[in-house]
């Protein structure tokens, strides 16, 4: 079986790397165009052309859905397998994979189609999610399932470690999906129930609202720490803040004589406790703009702030 295999960050090449060790060899790897990248704008591959190269697979970098479709009729695969390649697929590309284009996405569709299920499945403070392989038709992520799993989400989960579940779990029913192929054994289930997004998340959208409850903020942190991350303004001293780690302790500090976006308690070596709209919650690692990032203790002790002064998020 001729296979092409498409994606363009670090999480496909997990998932082409299982798929070799298990005797899938690709014909071929396509991933997005090499692009411009840190201060001094060096052209750099990504994670999984850097991949290909090691492991001398033909490699190939369409820069239009015109050059996807040209690659592949020379190519002439029977199957294509996508994870996270990050670029539409025109339909005149799709009719050129005998069996067809498998797509793994981690979300239970139709449930978060789109570009970053994960984060928002986190944003919105969801207790479980899953991952899906489905068929890759005109429509964005609507095409019919091969298999789908559930992952449950537990309230200490970011979007590290919910992946860290996902792609175990996604690896496996791949390589179920492929063997089924082999067998002739072609499933294609319609997607049912209620329909939902996950666009990509803008930068714009990463600024912390300390007026927002406790959980929100706490799960747009956590949501978010892969990228591009959550983030707040310390006006005072004009700095912008990310922060990467936080944790949700119900009743960890009295909140009654604060108001939003006050310091309620510093934990010493660990973090501190700020104030949202209804409780407080604590952070533990933060990385302030231009410096290295470090323990939440370390940052409110080196600004020598206090219990009581204020974060504007």
């Amino acid at each position: 079986m001729k296979i092409v295999f498409l994606g363009t960050p670090e999480i496909s090449c997990f998932f082409l790397d299982s798929m070799m060790k298990e005797g899938y060899i690709p014909e071929a790897v396509i991933s997005r165009p090499d692009k411009a990248a840190g201060r001094g704008l060096n052209i750099c591959p990504s994670p999984l052309s850097k991949f290909a190269n090691q492991k001398k697979l033909r490699l190939f970098h369409p820069c239009s859905g015109k050059e996807i479709k040209e690659v592949l009729s020379n190519l002439k695969p029977d199957l294509c397998v996508a994870v996270a390649y990050g670029r539409f697929i025109p339909e005149g590309a799709l009719k050129l994979a005998r069996i067809g284009f498998l797509n793994v996405h981690f979300s239970l569709l139709p449930k978060y189609r789109g570009a970053a299920p994960v984060q928002w499945a986190l944003i919105n403070g969801e207790k479980e999610s899953g991952v899906s392989i489905f068929w890759i038709d005109k429509e964005m992520d609507a095409g019919p399932l091969f298999v789908q799993e559930k992952v449950g989400i537990k309230i200490e989960d970011d979007a590290r470690s919910l992946l860290g579940k996902m792609c175990p779990k996604g690896t496996r029913m791949l390589m179920e999906c492929l063997g089924k192929i082999e067998k002739g054994q072609i499933i294609r289930i319609p997607q049912k129930g209620e329909v939902s997004y996950a666009p990509k998340v803008e930068k714009s959208f990463s600024w912390i609202d300390f007026s927002d409850s406790a959980m929100a903020v706490y799960n747009k942190i956590r949501g978010l720490c892969l990228g591009p991350g959550a983030r707040f303004l310390l006006r005072a001293r004009q700095m912008v803040v990310q922060v990467l780690k936080a944790e949700y302790r119900p009743g960890g500090s009295n909140s009654e004589n604060f108001v939003t976006g006050q310091i309620c308690l510093i934990e010493r070596n660990k973090g501190f406790y700020i104030k949202c709209s209804d409780e407080c919650l604590f952070i533990s690692r933060v990385h302030p703009e231009g410096k290295k990032e470090m323990n939440a203790f370390d940052f409110i002790n080196g600004l020598r702030l206090k219990a009581g002064d204020t974060l504007r998020g």
